[in-house]
């Protein structure tokens, strides 16, 4: 059993957080040898926001946990799809409806073959041929992005109607009812840039169980928001605002089937509510905080729509932080935060970050009531000039105005539009995002550098500023003090981003006396030494262990001479004569008590 990684990604460019199982892993999955051997299970936090229009409904989060079960290159198809049926129908795991099951394959196309071999084997476990849908790869292929290890997968559903369980699959598969409960992906090709694919010397199996649907599924819930991991967050908020999350106890379709949609969207902002506190908390605690760029625009985007929702539920005052207290007593013990690696492993706990993440939260929802206060004045200020002629629409360019220049939200502008009497057409809201689509368009543009390289890039330029980055890290610590541990990194092929704890902006001499001692490192053309050892063994020997908690129980340790000595996955150079020359190009301030330096080699 491996912990969990950090949401925040290591040295990879492509992604703002951690979305999958698989993405700590790469190194090891394009056949790099894992300290604990061949078969692997975890348990690793995601954020993912791709779907976060679907966040609201029964089973999608922004905040998910997925378990994982890992073979590098041990058992593959076979002995996978097997045990997963065992796991999901026997009783003495969890016991499923066989008759509530159906399953996915890949159905090929011009780049791969159809997944004959997975087919066949749920056929032999007994699976009606009806029950089995072929699909393409939208559906059924797996990889972390445009290039890097992928493969087909085959995925388990279930049926959580109450009607029973539609007989073919191939033709009901899009029904909301099922849900996907288990994904195992068949890592065997590596996709290189182009598209092409080419075949993977370790062939992998990875596995991905969403632990929120799962134990909604046992539970006997159509709703995910109904389990432990949930319930107690929506308790709260039913408190806060006094209406009930459950009426009926119906699910979302029979309440429109009924007539009731009010309550579906009542439900909705609930769990929008839950989803996004939940997804911030996490996020805060892993040192994501909220800002206008990159991973904390996503955390601020979190927060606000969260308090959008309130706002709609008729919630009075602050109450951000009295979500996030819940979330913090569900999770008490239970995952371990790499912002604090250097201590003692009881405090490392999510829960020992609980005040910072409070006290972010809180200003956070300070900031954005001023926010809303402003576009509101704004609005009437329209108002006030165009109420003498006549006008009952407001403009698509006057909703995205308020949206952009003030960050209203446009399901606020609308709410205050009716109460004014005003109509809110379909067109003008076509409008707005029409104006919003070119305005996210031209910011995807300005920002396309972000995503150079890949999760797999162990090129010889990433390989030299990585083992950079280690003389870095130990080039500060003997500058500034002890008090520096390394707080992230992002690495592409042309420069080194590395983040650091301390206190207050460096001084140019200081930067210059550490940009002179890496290059010293640089000139000697030290070893770069690699061993294998256990945690406590590295601790004993005074190994840096900035992120130590995704490694588990034993650990790689690369020694730069007598100069470095960190645990890390990996890639390095094999001497620091390779590197070439040190230059930092720029130190700024990263987020409160972190600065951040840019660095590149020549």
């Amino acid at each position: 059993m491996i912990p969990s990684a950090s949401l925040i990604p290591v040295n990879d460019p492509t992604v703002l957080f951690i979305s999958a199982g698989m993405q700590p892993l790469v190194p090891y999955i394009m056949g790099e040898k894992h300290p604990l051997g061949k078969r692997l299970t975890d348990a690793q936090k995601c954020i993912r926001t791709d779907d976060i229009d679907e966040v609201g409904d029964a089973c999608h989060h922004t905040f998910f946990e997925m378990l994982g079960n890992w073979s590098l290159g041990d058992y593959f198809k076979e002995d996978s799809i097997r045990w997963s049926y065992e796991f999901l129908t026997d009783t003495k795991w969890l016991g499923l409806d066989r008759d509530k099951l159906a399953f996915s394959v890949f159905e090929g196309d011009n780049d791969a073959p159809f997944d004959q071999i997975s087919y066949d084997l749920w056929i032999e476990l007994g699976v009606k041929s009806e029950r089995i849908a072929k699909l393409p790869k939208k559906n059924n292929w797996w990889g972390p992005g445009e290039t890097g290890p992928c493969g087909p997968d085959t995925e388990m559903f279930y049926w959580t109607g109450k009607e029973k369980a539609p007989t073919n699959f191939q033709e009901t598969h899009e029904d909301s009812r099922w849900v996907e409960i288990w994904n195992n992906v068949f890592i065997e090709f590596n996709c290189l840039s182009g598209g092409k694919l080419e075949k993977l010397e370790q062939k992998t199996v990875d596995t991905g169980m969403g632990l929120e649907r799962a134990l909604a599924v046992i539970n006997g819930f159509n709703d995910n928001y109904r389990t432990d991991l949930f319930w107690p967050v929506i308790q709260k908020i039913e408190e806060l605002n006094g209406l009930g999350y459950i009426y009926g106890d119906k699910s979302d379709d029979e309440y429109i089937k009924s007539g009731d949609e009010c309550w579906v969207d009542v439900r909705k902002q609930f769990r929008i509510i839950a989803d996004h506190i939940k997804a911030a908390t996490f996020a805060i605690s892993d040192g994501v905080l909220p800002s206008n760029k990159g991973a904390g625009y996503i955390v601020r985007r979190l927060i606000r729509r969260a308090i959008v929702m309130g706002h709609k539920l008729q919630v009075d005052g602050n109450f951000i932080t009295k979500i996030a207290d819940e979330v913090f007593k569900i999770y008490e013990g239970i995952y371990y935060s790499s912002n604090a690696s250097e201590k003692s492993d009881s405090s490392r706990q999510v829960s020992n970050n609980k005040e910072m993440v409070l006290r972010e939260l809180e200003k956070e929802e300070n900031k954005f009531s001023k926010t809303l206060q402003g576009g509101i004045n704004q609005f009437d200020k329209w108002y006030s000039w165009n109420s003498s002629k006549d006008t009952k629409l407001i403009p698509g360019s006057v909703m995205f105005d308020l949206f952009q220049s003030y960050g209203f939200p446009l399901e606020l502008t609308i709410e205050v539009a009716k109460d004014k009497g005003l109509t809110v057409s379909d067109e003008e809201i076509e409008q707005f995002n029409d104006l919003l689509n070119k305005h996210q368009e031209l910011s995807r543009t300005a920002s396309a550098g972000m995503f150079k390289g890949g999760l797999s890039d162990t090129g010889e330029s990433t390989k030299k500023l990585h083992t950079a980055a280690h003389l870095l890290l130990e080039s500060l610590r003997r500058v500034l003090g002890e008090h520096v541990y390394q707080k992230g990194s992002n690495i592409t092929p042309e420069r080194l981003r590395f983040d650091f704890s301390h206190p207050e902006k460096m001084t140019p001499e200081q930067l210059d006396e550490v940009e002179e001692m890496v290059n010293e490192q640089i000139k000697k053309d030290l070893p770069v030494t690699v061993e294998e050892m256990t945690v406590d063994e590295a601790k004993k020997q005074g190994a840096m262990g900035v992120f130590e908690s995704k490694y588990g129980e034993k650990v790689k340790v690369y020694k730069i001479g007598d100069f470095s000595k960190e645990i890390c996955g990996g890639p390095h150079a094999s001497h620091t004569g390779e590197l070439g020359y040190f230059k930092i190009q720029k130190e700024e301030s990263s987020s409160a008590g972190v600065r951040r330096i840019k660095a590149i080699l020549s």
